[in-house]
């Protein structure tokens, strides 16, 4: 599990690069380790998360499952606290959608207040009907809580693969830019709202998500 933090200014910038860049125990410790320290900071800063090569995140580790099956349950009920999280952190994020986001990771890319998308390569995701494996009631109240509700509806019944064009129109993601472009774009987003008030800004992501977020099991 490969999780890097730099910075560019006022911007911390995540950059997962551990090849399908899959969800578990560990890569959820190592992102919330990060919003740990970067809890801490005083100061101007915002956050981008993106990772590298074909994929921002392929979602839940299901080989790591068949060899732990008991780690299935307890990595989902982590993502949605963990997307809960993301969804009132203090701080302006964006996700920096650099490939394919499917299932795990396309909810992942939920929890963040916007998000830029490569135009040429890639897909977001809700594959679970076409795989087998169903949403729990928390897991969709993710999509249905951060997505327009027909698009949240066609995205779980559906399986559908959006196009970065396809997930503009459809209000999954705000931003579509070369692949060139992803994380310079998502920097400069970062920057520009680098420096809003910790306080207000938490308030206000409390007002907008709070209710959603201690649903999915986050409470500050």
């Amino acid at each position: 599990m490969e999780m890097t933090l730099t910075r560019d200014a006022d911007v911390a910038i995540l950059t997962w690069h551990d090849g399908e860049n899959r969800i578990n125990l560990d890569s959820l410790a190592r992102l919330n380790e990060v919003l740990d320290e970067l809890a801490t900071i005083e100061g101007p800063l915002a956050l981008v998360m993106t990772g590298t090569g074909k994929f921002f995140s392929n979602g839940l580790d299901l080989a790591r499952f068949g060899a732990n099956a008991t780690e299935f349950a307890a990595t989902v009920d982590e993502l949605e606290r963990t997307v809960g999280r993301l969804l009132v952190f203090p701080r302006y994020t964006v996700a920096a959608i650099n490939g394919h986001a499917f299932a795990g990771g396309a909810l992942m890319s939920c929890g963040f207040d916007t998000r830029v998308m490569r135009e040429d390569r890639g897909y977001w995701c809700m594959n679970e009907a076409e795989i087998g494996l169903a949403l729990d009631e928390k897991l969709f109240l993710i999509i249905e809580h951060r997505l327009p509700r027909a698009t949240a509806i066609e995205a779980a019944i559906t399986a559908r693969r959006y196009s970065a064009p396809e997930a503009q129109s459809h209000g999954i993601v705000e931003h579509v830019v070369g692949a060139d472009e992803v994380l310079t774009r998502s920097i400069e987003i970062a920057q520009r709202h680098a420096a809003l008030s910790v306080e207000a800004l938490s308030k206000h992501k409390h007002l907008a998500h709070g209710a959603t977020a201690a649903r999915l099991g986050f409470r500050r």
